[in-house]
């Protein structure tokens, strides 16, 4: 995949758009969710997926589809749609199959590390992830147990951390797919700080917070009540936190789990940092299920997803809320502006900006193509 320039690009933003398990939900919330004219008119959008299951999630909706479609071997920038598809056709997956599979394992896995490598070659602004099945994967056998892992790995991150947005909550995760009873085992200072220090980082580059405010919640009820309910807050939680506070990260705690999100969703902090899965996936979906949105942060770049699975049980019966891949879609387009308008511009020996004379902003938009 040839790395493009940037005088040779549209400068509209294009995200990647990944079908996830085709034997999920996958297809039909992607289709819904860019069948939303206001979704369309944000970005292009490249979809690496199989054009059947997008067509028969299509005609289950009643949705003409709106989209062009190429082979996953030709995909480019510009071209002339607001929406293609990158087909996948060597893989079939028949629309009656409903549970988890090698080849939906297979093509899924498949669909992640091309929009990984258009990213890198400049393609693609930023990528939104449908929902795979770790089943499916384990079947593919696949040595990553889900997204988070697979990104880390292929874009060389040496550190990343599980994010959530929900309404006014953003929530990182110190530990991500962990059994509760293997925490203890694996839960160390570096664990806790790494995602304070990402998220402290994300909040600037994604989303304009210049002087991040963080809470950092404990792991055990009371926040271990001076160490009558476990020690883990002295001996590896507020280390974490002084290391953080040191390199001038504005973060306090540990506090007690049920306390600390109350305050967060009330804009007492700009984020919360969470010790296990569960402690943070619980506020955010209960505090707003149907518009949630995962993003993997410290991978250099955009990747969101809705907070919802692959729900099997649902699949093809047109009864799937788009809603989070709405939200999910929205955020990668404002999470990749916002870097860009981060990211300082680089400037040549005369004072020039570096490269073109023109900034992105001074350019014209492209047509809203249909």
């Amino acid at each position: 995949m040839a790395k493009v320039t940037r005088n040779s690009i549209s400068e509209q933003m294009v995200i990647g758009v990944t079908m996830g398990d085709p034997a999920g939900i996958g297809p039909e919330v992607v289709v819904k969710a860019l069948a939303d004219p206001e979704v369309r008119r944000a970005a292009k959008f490249i979809v690496f997926g199989m054009n059947e299951q997008l067509c028969y999630a299509a005609d289950r909706a009643e949705i003409e589809p709106f989209w062009g479609r190429h082979q996953h071997e030709k995909i480019s920038r510009d071209y002339p749609y607001k929406v293609v598809v990158a087909d996948y056709d060597e893989y079939s997956v028949p629309p009656w199959l409903k549970e988890p599979s090698r080849v939906a394992g297979e093509a899924s896995i498949k669909f992640c590390t091309d929009a990984i490598a258009a990213a890198k070659a400049g393609i693609i602004d930023g990528i939104v992830t449908a929902p795979i099945s770790k089943a499916s994967w384990k079947m593919a056998d696949a040595t990553w147990p889900g997204h988070t892992e697979l990104f880390a790995q292929k874009c060389k991150a040496p550190r990343k951390a599980m994010m959530f947005v929900a309404g006014p909550l953003k929530v990182a995760l110190a530990t991500i797919h962990l059994g509760l009873f293997d925490i203890r085992n694996k839960f160390t200072i570096g664990c806790v700080f790494e995602p304070i220090d990402l998220l402290n980082d994300a909040l600037k580059e994604y989303f304009g917070v210049e002087n991040p405010h963080i809470g950092v919640a404990g792991l055990n009820p009371h926040a271990g009540e001076q160490g009558q309910f476990g020690d883990e807050e002295d001996r590896i939680i507020r280390p974490a936190i002084l290391l953080a506070q040191e390199q001038g990260i504005d973060c306090t705690g540990p506090i007690p789990a049920d306390a600390l999100f109350v305050k967060a969703a009330r804009g007492e902090f700009d984020a919360v940092v969470a010790m296990y899965h569960d402690q943070g996936m619980i506020p955010v979906k209960l505090l707003d299920f149907d518009h949630a949105v995962n993003i993997t942060i410290g991978i250099p770049t955009v990747r969101t997803s809705p907070a919802h699975g692959t729900a099997f049980d649902i699949a093809g019966r047109n009864l799937a809320n788009p809603s989070s891949m709405k939200s999910a879609i929205m955020m990668a387009i404002q999470m990749a502006k916002t870097k860009r308008a981060f990211r300082p511009t680089p400037v040549a020996p005369s004072g020039r900006p570096a490269g073109d004379a023109t900034t992105r902003e001074d350019r014209e938009e492209p047509s809203d193509i249909a």
